[in-house]
């Protein structure tokens, strides 16, 4: 684990995307909230909030931070039968909230598939990216694509 004790505290925020690809029949059942498992996008968040809560413990030598907030919010695409999920972190800390944010948005993703995969089997969970970054040292990062 790199030693993080001399670094500087100061405000971090990560903000992190992905799409779930679902297939017609699962997007549409989604959208009017007729998965038989639940409010799938109310689970996901839910999944994603704890998984980012939880980043240091899943991610070897990945430091473990207080995080002070986790956003996640979802646009449906009815042009791709996808799901866009957006995961933003924040916290006051040494260290990065990236992989917090990137932690979110996969779990989500993978909770989307988990409570769809029993109507729609050709499932692709794709595109999960860092899109911003600010705080630290290394100052304001965004994706120039």
């Amino acid at each position: 684990m790199v030693d993080i004790s001399s670094k500087a505290m100061s405000q971090r925020e990560a903000v992190a995307s992905g799409q779930v690809i679902i297939g017609p029949d699962a997007f549409n059942l989604l959208v009017d909230s007729k998965i038989s498992k639940g409010d799938v996008l109310a689970v996901a968040r839910i999944a994603g909030i704890m998984a980012a809560k939880k980043t240091g413990s899943l991610i070897p030598l990945c430091h473990t931070l207080t995080l002070q907030n986790i956003e996640i919010d979802f646009t449906p695409n009815a042009e791709k039968n996808a799901i866009e999920i957006f995961a933003r972190a924040k916290a006051k800390g040494s260290t990065g909230v990236e992989m917090e944010a990137l932690t979110a948005v996969s779990i989500a993703a993978l909770t989307v598939y988990d409570m769809c995969k029993s109507i729609e089997k050709n499932i692709i969970i794709e595109k999960i990216q860092l899109d911003y970054k600010t705080g630290g040292k290394s100052g304001t990062w965004k994706r120039k694509i």
